[in-house]
């Protein structure tokens, strides 16, 4: 039993290595995200005729937004996705072992056994607990990215920065006003984690069994499958969470009410808009933070002087 405790991560350092990693991979993914976050958003006046559709494509809206705003329109709100990723990621990886060794000793007598239903019950849970951490970051983010000083899709805020804009709300909407949004985020994050890691460490062992992959090429493999299988379990709740974080007022009473809005006017299909940049953006997103959890865990690991 000491051996076996001997190797396993503090949760601190655990939640250290998840927030290192996931910040690694924002700075990459970025600007993909922004144009996510708009295609999302564009929808709403587009489809009561207020404004024609901007964003047509990834590629086209990478390139639209770079002649428009430059290569700071494609980093817009990168400072608070760094500390929205923090309190996401730095959670939901590194509580999700813990939890799931806890809950694997608790109810099978062994923290080294687990099952499918614990191991995403367990990646729920951190998953929500890193939402509810990060939402007041994420609701300046979607509304810095949603912000373009040429074209306007959804409702327009402008902040100059992640402090700029949390003192804004707080200053006219109140404590409460942080959290607005954050029942979607609960969902759109437990649904996207109760899938990531039991997918990735899913296909990990499948790789190991067969001795089909190992090293990086096992982790880049893994993250790829679990990135799509993200995408499409998330994708209907990150509209959701998108237009109910970037509103200004009540055009949405809650959850249910944007749910219900959006398929009525839009149709089924508008909770996929943005799929294609949704994927491309948490495909390398996600392999980028997995593969790098990997090599933050062994340096979490070395510090702590914990056996590998």
């Amino acid at each position: 039993m000491a051996k076996n405790e001997k190797k396993q991560l503090s949760s601190l350092s655990g939640f250290t290595a998840g927030a290192i990693a996931a910040c690694g991979a924002v700075t990459v993914t970025n600007p993909i995200e922004i144009v996510k976050t708009r295609m999302q958003l564009q929808g709403e006046l587009h489809a009561r005729g207020e404004t024609k559709k901007v964003y047509t494509g990834l590629f086209q809206a990478l390139r639209v937004i770079f002649k428009n705003e430059g290569i700071r329109g494609w980093q817009r709100g990168l400072g608070s996705a760094y500390v929205y990723q923090v309190g996401l990621n730095g959670c939901r990886l590194g509580l999700y072992e813990p939890i799931r060794r806890g809950l694997a000793d608790y109810l099978l007598g062994d923290p080294d056994k687990s099952t499918l239903g614990i191991n995403v019950f367990s990646g729920a849970v951190s998953g929500i607990m890193g939402a509810i951490s990060g939402s007041p970051f994420f609701l300046v983010k979607t509304r810095m990215q949603s912000y373009s000083p040429v074209f306007q899709v959804g409702t327009q805020t402008h902040y100059t920065s992640l402090w700029n804009g949390l003192s804004s709300i707080y200053k006219t909407e109140g404590f409460t006003g942080l959290y607005r949004g954050c029942g979607s985020a609960v969902v759109r994050t437990g649904f996207g984690s109760s899938v990531q890691l039991p997918i990735y460490n899913y296909c990990k062992s499948i790789l190991e069994t067969y001795s089909i992959a190992q090293g990086p090429a096992q982790h880049l493999m893994s993250s790829a499958v679990s990135g799509v299988g993200v995408c499409i379990v998330m994708n209907p709740w990150d509209v959701i969470m998108t237009r109910m974080y970037n509103q200004r007022g009540n055009l949405y009473s809650g959850l249910l009410d944007c749910l219900v809005k959006t398929v009525s006017i839009e149709g089924p299909l508008a909770l996929y808009k943005g799929f294609f940049a949704h994927l491309m953006r948490i495909g390398p997103h996600t392999i980028l933070t997995l593969t790098f959890m990997e090599q933050t865990r062994k340096l979490m690991m070395w510090v702590e002087g914990v056996e590998n």
